[in-house]
């Protein structure tokens, strides 16, 4: 899968986006998007349902709630870029990510079947992306927190799935292993 995605620059994005942006190493975007479900499952390979619902800190999410959005965010960051590729003119709404955590359940879900989730929703928005040209890449669109082009929302997928996965590799295994 060879992406046609390029790099976006800062002017595609707004400010607050560019931690994630900047996460995004060289290299195909496709690729490396492709290969994040096994880099999470890896990461949490061996946990129990019990293990996965350890918190931090009070007040943060479990790891299964952090499992949980990233597959809100897959959907709902993948449905701006479906949408601005699409031309749409109208400026698309926004989530308040804490309020969507908690609207939910994913305590009750299975470890194993929120991978599996995030897997399958990645998949198939991998099967769309791949049909992306450089030109849809530059469209822009308007999202209540700002202007972006699709390649910048392309990118801000594999930053976000990172930034949570270094969040799971430091203060979550620490605390784990604090705990047994």
């Amino acid at each position: 899968m060879s992406s046609s995605i390029q790099h976006p620059t800062p002017d595609e994005y707004p400010t607050w986006a560019a931690d994630y942006v900047r996460r995004v190493g060289a290299g195909d975007v496709l690729a490396t998007l492709a290969g994040q479900s096994d880099e999470l499952n890896e990461t949490l390979r061996g946990l129990s349902d019990q293990e996965a619902l350890f918190r931090f800190g009070p007040g943060e999410w479990s790891i299964k709630e952090v499992v949980g959005h990233l597959c809100d965010f897959e959907r709902i960051i993948y449905y701006r870029t479906l949408c601005i590729s699409r031309g749409e003119q109208a400026t698309l709404p926004g989530f308040d990510q804490d309020d969507y955590v908690s609207g939910t359940h994913f305590d009750d879900y299975p470890l194993l079947e929120l991978l599996e989730e995030f897997r399958l929703i990645r998949q198939s928005n991998l099967l769309s992306l791949k049909h992306f040209s450089a030109e849809t890449g530059l469209k822009r669109g308007s999202v209540s927190s700002g202007e972006f082009t699709v390649r910048a929302l392309v990118y801000m997928l594999e930053g976000h799935v990172y930034h949570h996965l270094e969040a799971l590799r430091t203060r979550y295994a620490q605390g784990l292993k604090e705990t047994k």
